[in-house]
């Protein structure tokens, strides 16, 4: 049973700078696999960049599911909220290529963090009224979650002294797969979900302003036909994705539907992931030295990731807007007519990303004339 809200939260001023700090550190784990060897990204700092990156949104939900069930706006949370923000920088100052030399820094900043929010949730815990007895029940739940991490994460510093083996991607797969084990407790307390949507949409608004700037390096050189025509296409592959993204949020998601938004922020995860991909991929396109087959491959997969993140966000939906079976076999004939031709031209750079274009805006063309007409049959 779901608490109810009387009002709709609104999106504060501190909570859009917050956010900026989790765009630059995105922007930090994609420079961990801006090195390429022999023909494309070593396999240890591949793993470290989508280890980094998970830990990061993972770091960021916790912060927003607070504010959203809890938050007051008062000195408390601000006050942890910029303590946050400051031991962001140590972990950004610690995703680098020799990651291991920071390892104490990213690991002990990253404890702290969830020390922190944890401090959060006590301090509610302590404030819970008695006649809502379930909502002490979800903090508590959260804060045995958190302190579970915390204490891997404390644990690996002597662990990784000792014998050189790191237990930080422990901690951060047990956050995710705890929150499916503790789906029926966070379902006791709903979420205001218009205001869990709109902070996830201005991350996701902030991940492609990251992107634009990723293709500005398109410039870079000089100005003649291969610039101009690969910055025009990567341009338009962003715009394109984007379309469909504020098409998703402002035509499909029932901003007045009672969840918990626990399976919501978890697609969001991986959605924000993709597009980090995504601009990584961009940035491969034009770069010689990467091997043409996998960072073709690349692109492919972090393609595939998005568009099943965004259409995973069905279930969230209005009834009236959800695709039928026969608009998902339309759209996967269409993803692996792509694949196929994306494939068949890899040797091509021109065509691959000109494929690319066509590809997300005959998504963007396809899903716009769908919820088109169900508005208008609506």
């Amino acid at each position: 049973m779901f608490e109810q809200h009387n009002e709709e939260k609104k999106v504060e001023y501190l909570e859009l700078v917050y956010d900026l700090i989790f765009v630059y550190l995105i922007g930090r784990n994609s420079s961990l696999i801006s090195h390429v060897k022999d023909g494309f990204v070593r396999p240890e700092l591949f793993g470290t960049y989508i280890l980094c990156t998970l830990i990061i949104i993972q770091i960021w939900s916790y912060t927003t599911f607070y504010i959203n069930r809890y938050g007051s706006n008062d000195r408390a949370e601000a006050v942890c909220i910029f303590i946050n923000m400051y031991l962001l920088y140590y972990m950004a100052d610690g995703t680098r290529v020799e990651w291991h030399r920071y390892f104490y820094r990213y690991n002990g900043a990253w404890a702290l963090i969830l020390v922190n929010i944890t401090c959060l949730y006590l301090y509610k815990l302590r404030k819970t009224p008695e006649d809502a007895p379930w909502e002490a029940v979800q903090i508590k739940g959260t804060i045995f979650q958190l302190l579970i991490q915390i204490g891997i994460l404390l644990i690996s510093l002597p662990v990784y002294a000792m014998t050189g083996i790191t237990l930080s991607p422990v901690a951060m797969i047990f956050g995710i797969v705890s929150t499916f084990f503790l789906a029926k407790i966070n379902n006791l307390v709903a979420v205001d979900f218009a205001h869990l949507t709109e902070r996830a949409m201005l991350y996701v608004v902030f991940t492609f302003g990251e992107m634009i700037i990723a293709i500005s390096a398109y410039f870079q050189g000089g100005f003649g036909f291969r610039t101009i025509y690969f910055s025009v296409m990567a341009f338009l592959i962003v715009v394109g994705l984007f379309l469909s993204y504020g098409l998703m949020y402002d035509k499909l998601v029932n901003r007045e539907m009672r969840t918990s938004g626990s399976g919501y922020m978890l697609i969001h995860v991986f959605l924000i992931f993709s597009l980090s991909n995504i601009t990584i991929a961009l940035e491969f396109m034009r770069e010689p030295e990467v091997d043409i087959l996998p960072k073709t491959v690349f692109m492919i997969c972090s393609l595939m990731l998005y568009y099943i993140a965004l259409l995973l966000t069905e279930r969230y939906g209005k009834q009236r807007m959800k695709l039928t079976r026969k608009c998902f076999l339309i759209l996967i004939a269409v993803f692996g007519g792509f694949t196929i031709f994306m494939m068949l031209f890899r040797q091509q750079m021109y065509i691959n990303i000109a494929l690319t274009v066509i590809f997300v805006f005959v998504i963007f063309g396809y899903l716009y004339c769908f919820w088109r007409d169900a508005i208008q049959e609506g």
